[in-house]
């Protein structure tokens, strides 16, 4: 039997946005909230995501809060169980554990017109009901398997980046690494250290770019921990440098030809056996998909037990893998390093606003909502690091502290005006995504490769074409206008019965 609560904000997922948002709830002296979380742990992208070698590919002094710094990261890109321990510090350090209910998926959550709240089912076989439904889930959590002819039928062990079996020894084993992503650099250097042999398959050779990464000293983190503001310094070093890395995305045709000289000419250094070197050049314009950094990966490549296969993947057989012109590749342990899914993204869960409509069905011609985080006919529905809100140079932590600090002025909004609904205005939303699309016209994203970015028609729903202190702005305070707004008043006069109604329990309505 279904157990219902009245809870006031309700919170999906404990990745950075659901946890950011959560902290700045707290701050505000807002506490009537919950977190939902459908693993067993917290962290998000950050748990699931352990396979060897994973890291973050932007600067630690970056990536993280900005109202909460680190001083005791050990390297400067931090490693992921770092990540993963700085996530568990601020659920303890914020008292967030109270709020949190792990193995509680939502399984569905429907917009009720008369009471003005989400009614939301959980896994664990409850229901909630919210005045708010913020939706942490991020971009990046259902991966992406590739359709190859006869995967089901490998018969070895097989799994994705993002399901890291732990309990699979790949000592001496023949592996095989399907895809040459932001995972498969960090997972290919670690297995080539332990695999009998190591097949790499690339259908496309990545920009690579060397990385900056190398341990703090004790004197950077005793500075740190000492003069704080130092740190903040780093961050906004570090920050300001990836907005001008963004010039060149935007259009800055010099840029472009200046970072492909010297990813070109990093690749030179690295490889010398002119073959694999020609393999490993790529063949779109830097930034056109996501640029990769590495140190190791290259060096990897040229061990004697690793072999980079470019023929294409013509299907999978028990025990191998099958290239062009028939050539088998005799693997015990297939890796899938073949990223999410993230242009053609759906609903989180079954999602239902007004009038029961699904949001895969106002989502049909790819997702989109207005600054990212809110969608037309789903009120007080809010999407941190939602469609168009990823980035190709910086911290998405900046994006969701933005996209927060908006949601955030929307709740205080609300209830400083009694309002018990808004809702994003249809012509409001097309807009903003029609000017949005036009942007990305001139920039590197639309110079003609296929990539994650983009759906299969074509739009770039995951991108945000230009710099991020413009998304700051754009997201520094809850424009009102461009909803449509429902009042307290409204809603109370809205479920007066007309006559008595036999049986009925009188409630308290619980504001916004």
């Amino acid at each position: 039997m279904k157990r219902e609560t009245n809870e006031h904000i309700v919170i999906v997922g404990t990745g950075f946005s659901g946890l950011g948002m959560a902290i700045r709830l707290k701050q505000s002296g807002i506490h009537d909230f919950t977190i939902l979380e459908q693993a067993s742990g917290i962290g998000g992208t950050w748990r699931a995501n352990h396979y060897p070698g994973a890291a973050c590919d932007v600067e630690s002094n970056l990536y993280s809060f900005s109202f909460e710094p680190n001083p005791a990261w050990s390297r400067t890109f931090a490693p992921q169980k770092e990540i993963l321990a700085y996530l568990e510090r601020c659920v303890e350090k914020y008292g967030l554990g109270a709020h949190i209910r792990l193995d509680s998926g939502v399984t569905a959550a429907r917009w009720d017109e008369d009471s003005s709240e989400w009614i939301i089912d959980t896994a664990k076989g409850e229901t909630l009901r919210a005045r708010v439904l913020v939706s942490g889930s991020g971009g990046l959590t259902k991966p992406v398997l590739p359709d190859i002819p006869g995967l089901a039928s490998f018969g070895g062990e097989t799994f994705h980046s993002a399901q890291w079996d732990d309990a699979c020894a790949l000592d001496g084993k023949r592996v095989a690494v399907i895809g040459t992503g932001a995972s498969a650099i960090q997972i290919v250097p670690e297995i080539a250290k332990r695999a009998l042999h190591l097949a790499v398959f690339q259908r496309t050779a990545p920009w690579i770019m060397p990385k900056a990464d190398r341990p703090f000293t004790d004197a950077e983190r005793a500075r740190f921990e000492a003069r704080p503001l130092s740190q903040k310094l780093s961050r906004a070093a570090i920050y300001a440098r990836n907005e001008i890395v963004a010039l060149g995305f935007l259009g800055n045709q010099t840029m472009m030809r200046l970072g492909e000289a010297q990813a070109t000419k990093y690749l030179h250094r690295k490889v010398q056996d002119p073959v694999l070197r020609k393999k490993l050049t790529p063949t779109f314009r830097l930034g056109c998909k996501r640029v990769l950094l590495t140190n190791d990966y290259f060096p990897a490549l040229q061990r004697k037990n690793v072999e980079l296969v470019t023929d294409p993947i013509e299907r999978i057989e028990q025990g191998g893998v099958l290239t062009r012109g028939g050539v088998k590749h005799a693997v015990d342990t297939l890796v899938l390093a073949t990223g999410f899914v993230a242009a053609e993204q759906m609903a989180p869960f079954d999602l239902r606003g007004r009038g029961g409509r699904h949001l895969n069905d106002a989502w049909k011609d790819g997702c989109e909502a207005y600054l990212g985080t809110t969608v037309a006919g789903f009120p007080n529905f809010f999407i941190v690091f939602g469609p168009n809100t990823a980035l190709g140079h910086s911290s998405m932590i900046y994006m969701i502290e933005s996209q927060i600090a908006y949601v955030l002025d929307a709740i205080k909004t609300m209830r400083a005006k009694g309002w018990s609904a808004v809702d994003v205005k249809p012509e409001v939303l097309r807009a903003y995504n029609e000017q949005l699309q036009t942007r990305f016209g001139g920039t590197v994203w639309s110079s003609g490769c296929a990539s994650w970015y983009r759906t299969k028609s074509g739009r770039n729903t995951t991108l945000w074409p230009s710099f991020t202190f413009e998304f700051r702005w754009k997201t520094r305070k809850f424009d009102a206008e461009k909803y449509d707004v429902v009042t307290d008043g409204a809603r109370r006069q809205r479920q007066a019965p007309t006559t008595p109604s036999l049986g009925a329990a009188s409630r308290s309505d619980v504001h916004a």
